[in-house]
């Protein structure tokens, strides 16, 4: 079952059918959904991923899916899961255009980190990001992940692959 973390700033708990029309406003925002998989979906497909994530994520216990609130309010999402692009696990994270440049990016990166290798007992813990989304990688870069090779994809773009170790997380402090 997904653990309720909690930052200086932010609640990630597990998603409530509540949470629906906010998750579907996030998704469809394109100023996030751009960086998200496969880029915008329509709203009917947004809707079925929130539904897929009780329906599987939750019931199977697949990987860890957060809502992410800031004052109560739903802001963003989070995950981590293990996936093949990376040969591990992955952090995946967004928040609403609302709650940019205020830190909180980099406190939501570190929480999942964190959980990643304090409770998952992880040895590494991968991002990918789009070549494009240069404030993703700074963020990334920031926090002690490196850019370990790129990924083409079948339409031409670049997805570069992050890969951060407890070792750098010694190394910020």
């Amino acid at each position: 079952m997904t653990p309720t973390l909690r930052t200086r700033r932010l609640l990630l708990e597990p998603y409530v059918p509540e949470d629906e029309d906010g998750f579907v406003a996030l998704f469809q925002d394109e100023r996030v959904s751009r960086w998200m998989g496969d880029g915008p979906a329509t709203e009917a497909a947004d809707r079925a991923l929130f539904g897929r994530i009780f329906t599987k994520v939750y019931a199977q216990e697949l990987f860890d899916v957060w809502a992410v609130r800031g004052d109560g309010v739903l802001i963003g999402h989070a995950e981590i899961k293990p996936t093949d692009v990376v040969g591990g696990h992955e952090i995946i994270y967004a928040l609403a255009p609302a709650a940019w440049g205020s830190g909180l990016g980099t406190e939501l990166a570190e929480a999942l980190v964190a959980y990643g290798f304090g409770t998952l007992g992880l040895t590494e813990v991968h991002a990918t990001v789009a070549a494009p989304n240069t404030a993703s990688l700074a963020l990334l870069s920031r926090i002690g992940f490196v850019h370990t090779r790129d990924v083409r994809e079948d339409d031409g773009s670049t997805t570069r692959v992050l890969t951060r170790t407890p070792a750098g997380m010694d190394q910020l402090t």
